[in-house]
């Protein structure tokens, strides 16, 4: 790790409730639209499945979504959500712990295969079309890509863009190389030590800041320090977080391209996926009708109106038909 400041912050209100969310039932989620809902077809009777997540607000609702649909379908369904980290629920998935989770193509791409996020293809189909491709490779089937994109950025409060006159990542590298203390980064541990993050990210930007303005923090507290200018001007967040317009945040223009796609697609041991091929016809209904907006609409009402994670998705699924 290049950084060597590392905060003393903690979100207790935050973590309590992701905390309350990641846990869940014990028997898998267990909301009114289990197997019993009337909107169920039983195509997934008898069939016992595993859903992991990561740790995040956005992962436990799409983790939520997803045990709620197939329990509706008819099947048995083990909560496995809120696993820490990229590294440890795709391990879970490579071990057989888990069925299936959603992960972002991105994500896949650079991180699980190992590939220059440089190299990756523009276009959204054909990210998803390679890193299907190779992935088959390790057992891992990928399918029900999502519209949905939750890259990368960095945001900063309107008055201190304002003042910095910083509205790209261009304008953030400037600053950093002129006034590296207005440049103050806050961002959680994964981004600042995968390759397609903070080390890619200055070496495309060509900038270094120095490791005493880089402070790492817990991921879901970013958008609370930002806003204060303490102890950062500006942040890692995500495209999708329903924080940003809560908190008035101004996101960066990544004006050289350098992160790449992050559309929402579900991660299947193909074993399972051979048995069970009726869970595509579960899933990709939900793929399409999520979107970038949708997500930070569904982040928003876990994050800033406080809302159970299993709440927020039954809802929304009863919402669009999607269960009944």
């Amino acid at each position: 790790m290049r950084y060597s400041k590392k905060a003393g912050l903690t979100a207790v209100a935050v973590g309590l409730t992701l905390v309350a969310t990641a846990c869940g039932d014990d028997d898998g989620g267990g909301g009114s639209g289990g197997s019993g809902g009337s909107g169920g077809s039983g195509d997934l009777d008898g069939v016992s499945l595993t859903v992991g997540s990561k740790e995040f607000t956005e992962q436990l609702l799409l983790g939520q979504i997803t045990i709620l649909a197939l329990e509706d379908a008819g099947a048995e369904v083990e909560d496995q959500t809120g696993l820490t980290g990229t590294t440890n629920v795709r391990q879970s998935l490579e071990s057989e712990e888990i069925d299936m989770y959603w992960e972002y193509t991105g994500t896949g791409y650079s991180e699980i295969l190992g590939n220059e996020a440089a190299d990756a293809p523009d276009d959204g189909q054909e990210l998803f079309d390679a890193v299907a491709e190779q992935d088959a490779e390790n057992g891992i089937a990928w399918l029900a890509l999502s519209e949905a994109n939750n890259t990368y950025a960095f945001a900063t409060s309107q008055e201190a863009s304002d003042e910095y006159g910083v509205t790209t990542l261009s304008d953030y590298a400037e600053l950093a190389s002129s006034d590296p203390e207005s440049a103050s980064m806050c961002a959680a541990a994964e981004f600042l030590d995968r390759a397609d993050g903070w080390p890619g990210l200055e070496k495309a930007y060509g900038f270094e800041l120095p490791d005493e303005q880089i402070t790492e923090v817990e991921l879901t507290i970013i958008y609370e320090t930002v806003p204060k200018r303490d102890p950062c001007e500006f942040g890692e967040v995500f495209e999708t977080a329903g924080q940003i317009p809560a908190n008035d945040l101004v996101v960066l223009e990544d004006d050289q391209a350098y992160f790449v796609a992050f559309n929402l697609a579900l991660t299947v041991n193909e074993a399972t996926l051979e048995e069970t091929p009726e869970l595509e016809d579960v899933v990709q209904p939900i793929a399409d009708a999520l979107t970038t907006e949708v997500l930070q609409e569904l982040n928003a009402q876990v994050d800033v109106e406080g809302l159970p994670a299993e709440q927020v998705a039954q809802q929304w699924l009863e919402d669009n038909d999607l269960i009944g």
